[in-house]
């Protein structure tokens, strides 16, 4: 049986040096590394190097990559089975992150200036490691051509594979403290929306709502993401300058960003009082999402969740503009579990007929593309439990009147 998860630390808090506890499950990892015949991991995405250093991330480089003529690539090499081997490859001005004890590797590199140097550090201490390496996963999406290349030749004699699927396990199941993150970001999303709704009146753009809506998640100490939104019969989901008009629908569809955990939700506004036929078809959303609620549990086929939902999907008179889907939600948008392969994001299913584990959080979204009321969305934030489902920022679900 695998190790109960340790619990994370939170974003930029400082790991004592001489504690040296990796602050996450080395057996699970060994286990899924040996799965794959995976000897040695080099991690290099900024979500993963966070997830494996316990919630560090260099806010240097939190908004953009590049610097000068090449960018910023962290890596870190953990070898399998021995996680005292572990090594940090930083930027130079993370050795004032050293100097703070934020590192639990018991070698931590902060000379590099660039994505060749910083993989030439990691190439050398792989040399360095003891026991045969035949095997080297790193992450294929995120690896520079210039690194992958250097690790090519420099590591001539080993197999370069794709860690995907080992990393994405691992951090499927969220730890209280990631799910606490989680709450957070979703709690403040909704109550941005919500104070944005409050302000809006005919008159306006597209444009100043994604404006507005930026200003109150930073204001909620979020990062700002992204908005899609639609107003009237329209389903451009682009900012733009069209203006809203009395009685136009509204739909914020944002992610906001709270220590590198993503809350992704959707909600419905409304100039003034919906008529009959739009609370008729807000409900029809709603019914759809607490259907697909109903099967999620521990030890339930992820499937089973479209199943629920495609249960009113395809019964309903409206199916021909109807969509659903469900994905994993964390520090990436659309990770583990991997529910569909048919979703707006296509992957391999590679949970669709595995069972669902506590702690795995999922995002469920149906959406509406009206061709005469326009565009109707919830999407939804879950935590799954022993016994089912708890919702995140579950507020405002309904239709909010927006000017108050």
């Amino acid at each position: 049986m695998l190790a109960p998860r340790q619990q994370e630390t939170g974003a930029h808090e400082a790991v004592p040096a001489e504690t040296k506890v990796p602050p996450f499950d080395t057996k699970r990892l060994d286990a899924l590394l040996d799965e794959q015949g995976i000897d040695v991991l080099l991690a290099t995405s900024k979500h993963n190097v966070q997830y494996l250093l316990g919630g560090y991330r260099f806010f240097f480089f939190d908004y953009m990559d590049a610097i000068g003529v090449s960018r910023y690539l962290p890596v870190l090499v953990y070898q399998k089975g021995k996680p005292e081997n572990t090594a940090y490859v930083g930027y130079r001005l993370e050795s004032y992150e050293k100097q703070l004890g934020r590192f639990w590797p018991r070698r931590v590199e902060t000379t590099a200036g660039d994505s060749a140097s910083a993989i030439r550090k990691a190439i050398e201490h792989i040399k360095g490691l003891g026991g045969p390496i035949a095997k080297v996963g790193v992450e294929a999406p995120f690896l520079p051509w210039d690194s992958a290349k250097s690790l090519q030749d420099g590591l001539g004699n080993c197999e370069i594979v794709d860690a995907l699927l080992p990393l994405e396990r691992l951090r499927a199941r969220k730890t209280q403290g990631e799910i606490a993150k989680l709450r957070e970001a979703s709690e403040r999303v909704v109550a941005s929306m919500l104070a944005v709704f409050e302000r809006t009146a005919p008159g306006m753009t597209k444009r100043d709502l994604v404006d507005r809506l930026r200003k109150e998640e930073v204001g909620r100490d979020l990062t700002f993401e992204y908005c899609l939104i639609t107003a009237g019969t329209s389903l451009n989901r682009a900012p733009s300058d069209q203006r809203l008009e009395a009685g136009d629908i509204i739909s914020l569809d944002s992610g906001g960003n709270y220590h590198g955990y993503i809350g992704d939700l959707c909600r419905m506004g409304i100039l003034g009082e919906p008529d009959a036929e739009l609370v008729e078809l807000l409900g029809i959303i709603d019914e759809i999402q607490q259907r697909a609620r109903r099967p999620i549990r521990q030890g339930a086929a992820g499937g089973d969740i479209f199943s629920a939902a495609h249960e009113l999907v395809d019964a309903s008179p409206h199916r021909g503009y109807l969509e659903f889907v469900a994905h994993g939600m964390g520090l990436v948008s659309h990770e583990a579990p991997r529910l569909t392969s048919k979703g707006p994001v296509p992957y391999p299913a590679y949970d669709e007929a595995r069972p669902l584990e506590a702690d795995m959080v999922i995002s469920i979204e149906t959406t509406m593309a009206h061709p005469k009321r326009g565009f109707v969305k919830l999407e939804d934030t879950v935590v799954v439990t022993k016994d089912g489902c708890v919702g995140l920022g579950d507020l405002g679900r309904g239709w909010n009147r927006a000017g108050g």
